[in-house]
């Protein structure tokens, strides 16, 4: 069953980056693929006429994509946090845990000693891998919801494809569960049989439970360094989207026509269209980072994500070429120095 839900993610994955793929392809024969993908993906104000769309919805809708990511990252945190509290506790052996620290950041020493035992301890950190993950992923989901509530002013014309908001809940659902997926059927039915327990034994089985709220936390600062470089690529890349959205959010001051746009500058904006999505880009990468780079189903995630962005912010940059004779000729798309 376990292969079943991950199979599912990774053809999941696969299915949405395949159609970008191909119709970033430079083939004439492609011409009509590509305009239907990038009509399917255009938003905001590369939705020039929204009367040209069939089956739009307002931008603003993006507020759902978070209050869905909120809410299911949240429920995945908490009970995959209490599934490894109650049911993965870490060894501290130091033989045992330099090598699954090694594993975990790409050593390959795991099967010397005592092979049964470690395999049992290298789940152990998998299940507390994806507890960090998704703190990452809780972190990231919060703060975009925050600034899409505070720091963005929609216009009231702005539109987006309903494939591209159907295709918002989706990732925002499949995201989180990607991080998980390998734990995620064994949390569900740990937490399936946590909740008949409770319905069987009433108050008393709350009462009966204790919490040491230094075990809830200990763990987590015995995973390897690749975990903590990967959380430090996660924040300076939530660092420079907040700044780059912060800039965006600040261009339609009060006052201002409704369809008039300027030139954004500052912070990454200076090297590139798009930094916003760079340092999207950037942010999951430093989830691969922390994972250890084992899990083909995140690298497929990272690869929709770059394949998805990269595809918006090449309509983008077009865009602002087109807008302004003035724009500056040393900005690329979304890849400093390459794209």
């Amino acid at each position: 069953m376990e292969f079943g839900l991950v199979g599912f993610l990774r053809v999941a994955w696969i299915a949405g980056i395949l159609p970008i793929v191909i119709a970033s392809l430079p083939f004439p024969k492609l011409g009509s693929f590509h305009r239907v993908i990038l009509g399917f993906s255009k938003r905001g104000k590369i939705m020039e006429s929204s009367s040209q769309y069939k089956f739009t919805v307002p931008q603003r809708f993006f507020t759902h994509f978070y209050v869905v990511a909120v809410v299911w990252t949240t429920f995945l945190l908490v009970a995959t946090w209490l599934f490894a509290y109650k049911t993965a506790p870490l060894i501290s052996e130091p033989f045992l845990y330099s090598n699954i620290s090694s594993y975990l950041a790409g050593g390959s020493n795991i099967f010397s000693f005592r092979r049964s035992r470690l395999i049992s301890v290298e789940h152990r950190y998998r299940v507390w891998l994806s507890v960090f993950l998704l703190l990452l992923m809780e972190v990231q989901a919060l703060r975009r919801l925050l600034e899409n509530s505070y720091v963005f002013n929609y216009s009231p014309s702005a539109r987006m494809h309903i494939f591209a908001y159907l295709t918002g809940l989706f990732f925002y659902t499949a995201a989180p569960l990607s991080l998980c997926a390998t734990c995620a059927l064994e949390v569900f039915k740990f937490g399936k049989d946590e909740a008949a327990q409770f319905i069987i034994k009433g108050k008393s089985a709350m009462h009966s439970i204790e919490f040491d709220w230094w075990d809830f936390v200990n763990p987590l600062l015995k995973l390897g360094w690749y975990q903590w470089i990967g959380a430090t690529l996660f924040l300076w890349g939530s660092i420079h989207q907040h700044h780059c959205h912060t800039i965006l959010g600040s261009l339609r001051e009060h006052g201002r026509k409704v369809d008039e746009y300027v030139i954004p500058h500052g912070d990454w904006f200076e090297i590139v269209s798009s930094p916003h999505y760079l340092a999207e880009i950037v942010i999951y990468a430093g989830l691969v980072f922390a994972s250890g780079g084992a899990d083909l189903t995140i690298w497929l995630l990272f690869a929709f994500v770059v394949a998805n962005l990269v595809l918006a912010a090449a309509e983008t940059h077009r865009w602002y070429l087109r807008k302004f004779d003035n724009y500056p000729s040393n900005r690329l798309a979304v890849i400093p120095y390459i794209y």
